[in-house]
């Protein structure tokens, strides 16, 4: 296991449960003798801090580890800067429901003692890059941790594509839009569409349509190295929106083709040694926990 001495940190804003844990955490990795780096934008909720502050890009460069005090979102912000980097980082807490955030408050300390000392479990979580081009121009890319959605966005009219996957015809569709998911995201946005729970560690992606104008059209599980194409139509009456992660977002026209591939970076994402994602399952999703619950 590795030894940390440089650790990067960044805070969701607008929180005041998160300037708080923010405090603990300073004191606590201080007192443990690390080096720490704040974030620029949550130095400012930090006063008196006197320690080092630098931008995002240059923590991907210094830092040993990164820890995210905040939700999921704020997660998901992060790991799309640091996976170049190949720097781990690990979340607590602050936000909703934490599938990536999941070392709590309550028991911060002892969480951050146990990494700090080398007793941590490691995924690696790939991302996937999406480009979108206009007559063969690029007009717009993102990156994401969870999604990429083809939508509407402020209008309420569907869209016309056609998907490709690995340069075979898949469908054409007319839909509220599509969405492209890795097994990070098949528990975020593609779930409440309808789509699987994929294990963290399976290679593949899933196409969820939303809200499809048929009523055979189901998700698709592909090969995660796959390229993946969307052709929106050109008679398409609307301006749909590309979004990655639900933070990105480009804007995209009728004929425009969006191209979906695996980055070549994985983020390494660090958990507690008691870490299990079924258990995470049952816990943000409600199932079940015994038999007896079912009665």
């Amino acid at each position: 296991m590795e030894q940390f001495r440089t650790v990067g940190v960044i805070g969701r804003m607008g929180s005041v449960k998160v300037v708080e844990t923010l405090r603990r955490l300073k004191q606590f990795l201080i007192a443990n003798g690390m080096h720490v780096v704040l974030e620029e934008t949550t130095a400012t909720v930090l006063p008196g801090h006197n320690l080092q502050v630098s931008s995002i890009k240059m923590m991907g460069e210094i830092a040993d580890l990164v820890i995210v005090v905040g939700g999921d979102g704020s997660l998901l912000g992060a790991a799309r800067e640091m996976a170049k980097f190949n720097i781990p980082i690990l979340g607590v807490n602050r936000g909703k429901l934490g599938f990536l955030t999941d070392i709590s408050p309550d028991g911060l300390e002892r969480g951050i003692e146990e990494v700090l000392e080398g007793r941590y479990v490691e995924e690696k979580r790939f991302l996937m890059d999406a480009f979108v081009r206009r007559d063969g121009e690029p007009v717009g890319f993102g990156s994401a941790l969870n999604d990429v959605v083809l939508h509407p966005g402020k209008s309420t009219r569907m869209i016309e594509f056609e998907l490709f996957v690995e340069g075979q015809f898949v469908y054409g569709q007319k839909s509220d839009g599509l969405i492209v998911s890795t097994p990070t995201g098949s528990t975020a946005y593609a779930l409440s569409a309808g789509g699987p729970i994929m294990h963290p560690r399976l290679d593949a992606v899933v196409l969820v349509p939303m809200f499809p104008h048929t009523l055979s059209s189901r998700p698709i599980v592909v090969d995660g190295k796959a390229e993946i194409k969307i052709q929106i139509g050109d008679e398409n009456g609307i301006y749909p929106q590309v979004s990655c992660d639900g933070q990105k977002h480009i804007a995209a026209a009728p004929g425009d083709t969006v191209t979906i591939r695996k980055k070549p970076h994985k983020l390494r994402l660090i958990h507690p040694t008691n870490h299990d994602f079924y258990a995470t399952c049952r816990e943000k999703l409600g199932w079940a926990s015994s038999l007896t619950m079912l009665h």
